[in-house]
């Protein structure tokens, strides 16, 4: 869209004039308030500006990375550009957004006049913009929005249209109503990329390579349009020598997505030092354990080494979470007869493990209370159900059992709301 427009100057009603500068104010404060995207609301304000207020502007916002800056605006209101904040440092547009405060500038019409815009508007294509409009008033004002300079607005005026007391008054109204438009959107759109590393961070993991072993896992969180929940898996190790995490944090939301991001790093942390499920469980209890809060976290740990038979040897400890289930190759089922308190309800707790061992074709299934307690028409899907399920998965693929699992526990649930899903199975034999 194409703006090159200007009002020729004409004798003024100085009371009129205010009512139009009150109307115009009233306009950016409504007209802004139906956007949270930052570069649609700039692109709102330019519109609604000229050509009442200017014949050329832009906005100038803080870019995505650190020091730089977001440029939208000129002659072609739909442009816009990033600029090295650095290029406005010793100009009008740079003290505006230090201070905050309004720069007015009268560009004259001689040779140099180019330069010295290119100086004020730091983009080349801007500047020459500009440069065809002289002579001109350039008024910079920034744009201040909960105690905080956000950007700045930069207008010009030429062709007789210099900018009087009145006229900066009204701009720095204008200014004032945008900026909380502004900053609204800005802050929208900050939450929304602080939610996405969030997520990104705390998806589930993939799933390394273990010699000697099949691994798989299945992750659904209890609102299908998030992609991150209360409970999560975890396998960290190398060589003959892994530990297997499954928990589920206490709280929803933002608080339990911040409460899994610590949990899952204090585990991978004390692992790297010791693998041993009671000595992990115990310094996750030490880190989370606060007398304040309320927060606890379920988890199940599962240490597996490789022995010279090529079976493998899983020490497996538990903080409060269901106990894990092993699926040996004929169709035998064996729950694993571990037990504790969930970590950070008290100062000191040991942690008790117990051993299993998994030769060829067995498989050690950990999973959550979203498994064993979705509701149904007919109650909870409890354990005994998912005791009947696995026998005639002996000896499939992790992969098949874990989305045999999970497909069931759907179909059980018919439609209802569920808790977070999260099911990791390991198969020993390549």
């Amino acid at each position: 869209m194409a703006f090159n427009q200007t009002v020729p100057c004409q004798p003024s009603d100085p009371a009129a004039d205010l009512r139009a500068w009150d109307q115009l104010v009233d306009d950016v404060g409504t007209g802004l308030s139906g956007s949270l995207n930052l570069r649609r609301t700039a692109l709102r304000l330019l519109t609604m500006i000229r050509p009442r207020l200017a014949d050329w502007a832009m906005v100038v916002l803080p870019g995505d990375r650190q020091g730089a800056l977001t440029i939208v605006g000129g002659d072609d209101a739909g442009f816009h550009a990033v600029v090295s904040a650095s290029a406005t440092a010793d100009t009008e547009l740079g003290r505006a957004l230090r201070t905050g405060g309004t720069e007015l500038r009268h560009v004259m019409t001689d040779a140099e006049a180019e330069a010295d815009l290119a100086g004020m508007i730091p983009h080349p294509r801007l500047a020459a913009e500009a440069a065809t409009m002289r002579p001109a008033d350039l008024l910079t004002v920034g744009l201040t929005a909960r105690g905080t300079t956000i950007g700045a607005l930069v207008m010009i005026r030429c062709e007789g249209r210099g900018f009087d007391d009145q006229d900066v008054t009204a701009a720095e109204r204008v200014a004032s109503r945008a900026a909380m438009a502004l900053d609204s959107a800005r802050l929208y759109e900050e939450r929304g990329r602080i939610a996405t590393v969030l997520q990104r961070s705390l998806r589930p993991p993939s799933l390394p390579s273990v010699d000697g072993a099949r691994l798989a896992a299945r992750y659904r969180p209890a609102a299908e349009h998030l992609d991150i929940g209360g409970d999560f898996y975890d396998v960290h190790g190398r060589g003959d020598d892994w530990l297997l995490s499954v928990g589920d944090v206490s709280g929803k939301g933002v608080e339990a997505a911040a409460l899994t991001g610590r949990t899952r790093q204090s585990i991978r942390t004390a692992c790297h030092f010791d693998r041993r499920p009671e000595v992990v469980l115990d310094a996750l209890n030490t880190v989370l354990f606060d007398e304040h809060t309320k927060d606890f976290v379920t988890v199940v740990c599962a240490r597996m080494r490789r022995d010279a038979d090529g079976r493998f040897v899983v020490d497996v400890a538990s903080a409060g979470h269901p106990a894990p289930i092993v699926l040996r190759a004929d169709g035998r089922i064996e729950p694993v007869g571990v037990g504790g308190t969930a970590v950070g309800m008290v100062a000191k707790v040991q942690y008790r493990p117990v051993t299993v061992n998994l030769a060829s074709g067995d498989t050690m299934l950990m999973f959550t209370d979203g498994v064993d307690e979705a509701m149904g028409v007919d109650g909870l899907y409890g354990v005994d159900r998912l005791l009947g399920l696995l026998p005639r998965y002996a000896g499939a693929d992790p992969e098949v059992l874990c989305e045999a699992i999970e497909q069931d526990v759907l179909e059980y649930l018919d439609g209802r709301q569920h808790d977070d899903i999260a099911l990791l199975a390991v198969t020993c034999g390549d």
